[in-house]
């Protein structure tokens, strides 16, 4: 997916005979379905976004709608699966930090900015998901899951550089992807999209001290 501000390469395919493969043909259709939900959802809300209004905007066929998706709920759900995928792949990348709280304060900072820079999925994530059903919310505990692994793993990481550690509590992780995601939501519905990045230290230094302790979370911030 690509952030809100970049260019959408969503232009018509060409009409009639053309050399675009099969693939490429339905990768762009299904490309463009989400991107149009995304989009709707963030303008209009989940409840009153359309089947007939996304495949408008997508400039797909009702009919390619329904070869990728059963329902709109279907296609917000892949939709958000997919930028949780990229964003979980941008985290990912940290763990060749050689500090595991630098890798924690600078992977902080990559997760405020990759949504701050997507004020449109900001919107129909944070929004738009809570009032999807049951099914979306069930996506959202698959990514909190996802998020909760990544903390357990930073902690297990954290006290293999600090042995002195003490075993790390098994609700922090949890505690700290609750946390985290209520205050980026309380930036969207206040609309402060724009200041998400400002919440970086505070996140950084609460995440590193739960996960550790207070001198290596004022350490990883002062470096």
């Amino acid at each position: 997916m690509h952030r809100d501000d970049e260019a959408w390469r969503g232009e018509p395919l060409p009409r009639g005979r053309h050399k675009l493969a099969t693939e490429e043909v339905r990768a762009s259709q299904r490309e463009r379905l989400i991107r149009a939900m995304l989009e709707t959802v963030a303008e209009s809300g989940y409840e009153s976004t359309t089947v007939p209004e996304v495949v408008a905007r997508a400039r797909v066929s009702r009919n390619a709608f329904y070869e990728f998706f059963t329902d709109k709920t279907d296609c917000f759900i892949a939709a958000c699966d997919e930028e949780a995928d990229e964003l979980l792949g941008v985290l990912l990348a940290f763990a060749a930090e050689p500090d595991w709280a630098q890798m924690m304060r600078r992977g902080v900072g990559a997760y405020l900015r990759w949504w701050a820079e997507r004020p449109a999925l900001l919107r129909a994530y944070f929004i738009g998901l809570p009032a999807a059903g049951e099914r979306a919310i069930a996506q959202r505990e698959r990514a909190y899951a996802r998020f909760r692994v990544l903390f357990a793993g930073a902690g297990r990481r954290a006290r293999s550089e600090q042995p002195d550690l003490p075993p790390l509590e098994e609700f922090i992780p949890r505690l700290l992807v609750l946390a985290i995601t209520e205050l980026v939501a309380e930036e969207v519905r206040a609309g402060r999209t724009d200041r998400i990045p400002e919440l970086e230290d505070a996140i950084a230094f609460t995440a590193i001290k739960l996960l550790a302790d207070d001198d290596t979370a004022r350490r990883a911030l002062a470096i």
